[in-house]
């Protein structure tokens, strides 16, 4: 739950531009994963966060991309503060955002933005130098499908731009696609490919389950939401909300991650658009080298690349994130390789060598094994061996109500003193539901 919290305060009152007043940026003492909410009866509703809100931005800067191409803007003159305004000043800002997805105000989108604003406004910072790399690849696949741009914005929520997210259940990449809807749009996945890191691969598989999704329910919000939760649970909400079709009245029905998941949408779209009026400085991008790629038709490990073309290794696993054990398996299929531009005609020029480099080491799974065929010499028990032969074939029945041993011998071929013998009987008697060998 919310723990309470003493904000520093400056009273700004500014009434032509709507500011309230405006907080010094302090930490936070929310919970990281949840936020309370009155809802329409006046009682406390706890809200999940997506979990990427929960990234710490420390994880998002060791980024091989941001470490490389991003850095703070130590000429930015904004004060690290972050005016509050009127409520009407942010129902304005939405509705000036060109748009086709609706993105209306409530109380649950502004707790959202605040939290984008105040909390996480250095990971904001993080984001909007990040959206550089990936907002191009983003909103050509977008484009592909005819779908709206602002949904470009959904990784934001999804990963944090992070291409190497995996979230608890298992969700990957900057999309967090599930294995299963990884695979049902067409990302490979297996030991040493994972496309759902691949930030254009991925990119156009989720433009694809999004214009599936929107067939289905003919909503944005509603996809959008179906996008988190899968369109089971949207279907469901549906049903029990009596057929209603519209988010905010199938909200109550939600999971409650689901039921944050549009808030967080729309705070995202607002943030990445009016971050300058929140005093958010982005990072400034250094925009890496152009690459191209070669196709190699055998296996071919990076470090052997990286040694033979002297090439950063962390600059080819972030050029090549699909391959999950630095093996681009050339020899299963024709592969890409993504390259530095100017490192393109040193691989070709010294292909071979790069294959031969430390072969026999890193790429060291075997092909063919010659079996040992020399014969053991070890003693072994003579009553083990005739204990495992007296075993072998063993069969039992289950004493019923009323059988006596002379009826199981005769029924299962065998004598009253084999069954003896094989028992331990020393009588008669037998008891019904025992087992019994018969053999």
């Amino acid at each position: 739950m919310k723990k309470k919290t003493i904000l520093m305060t400056v009273a700004l009152f500014f009434a032509s531009h709507g500011v309230m007043q405006a907080q010094v940026v302090e930490e936070d003492k929310d919970d990281e994963n949840e936020i309370t909410v009155l809802d329409q009866n006046g009682e406390e509703e706890v809200i999940e966060f997506p979990e990427a809100m929960a990234f710490e931005l420390d994880s998002l800067l060791n980024l091989y991309m941001s470490k490389t191409y991003l850095s703070e803007d130590n000429d930015c003159r904004m004060k690290d503060v972050n005016p509050v305004f009127e409520k009407e000043v942010y129902i304005d800002r939405l509705k000036r955002i060109p748009a086709t997805i609706e993105l209306p105000y409530n109380e649950v989108v502004q707790k959202f933005i605040d939290r984008y604003s105040g909390r996480l406004r250095h990971s904001v910072s993080y984001m909007l130098g990040a959206s550089n790399f990936y907002m191009p690849i983003f909103e050509e696949a977008l484009e592909t499908y005819g779908l709206p741009l602002e949904l470009k914005y959904l990784p934001v929520i999804e990963s944090a731009l992070n291409p190497k997210a995996v979230s608890r259940v298992g969700a990957t990449g900057l999309w967090q696609f599930m294995l299963a809807t990884g695979k049902q749009y067409g990302l490979n996945v297996n030991s040493l490919v994972d496309e759902r890191r691949d930030p254009v691969k991925s990119s156009y598989a989720a433009a694809h389950y999004l214009s599936d999704l929107y067939k289905v329910f003919g909503d944005w919000n509603l996809v959008i939401a179906a996008y988190n939760c899968g369109p089971d649970n949207i279907n469901k909400a549906i049903h029990r909300s009596k057929g209603a079709k519209d988010y905010w009245q199938i909200y109550p029905y939600l999971p409650k991650e689901t039921r944050g998941y549009v808030p967080a949408f729309i705070a995202a779209n607002y943030i990445m658009n009016y971050y300058c009026d929140h005093n958010i400085c982005p990072m400034v991008t250094r925009l890496p080298a152009k690459t191209d790629t070669v196709m190699v038709s055998r296996n071919v490990h990076l470090e052997q690349v990286a040694a033979v073309c002297n090439v950063d290794i962390e600059q080819l696993r972030a050029l090549n994130p699909s391959y999950r054990r630095d093996i681009v398996p050339g020899l299963t299929e024709l592969s890409a390789l993504r390259l530095p531009q100017t490192d393109v005609g040193r691989f070709i020029d010294r292909e071979d060598s790069v294959y031969n480099h430390r072969a026999d080491e890193l790429l060291n799974r075997r092909a063919t094994v010659a079996v040992n065929d020399v014969q053991p010499t070890y003693s072994s028990k003579k009553k083990s061996s005739r204990r495992s032969r007296s075993s072998k074939g063993s069969r039992t029945v289950t004493i019923k109500q009323g059988q006596t041993l002379s009826e199981i011998a005769k029924r299962n071929g065998t004598t009253v003193a084999k069954l003896k013998k094989l028992n331990g009987i020393k009588g008669t008697n037998i008891r019904a539901g025992k087992k019994l060998r018969v053999r």
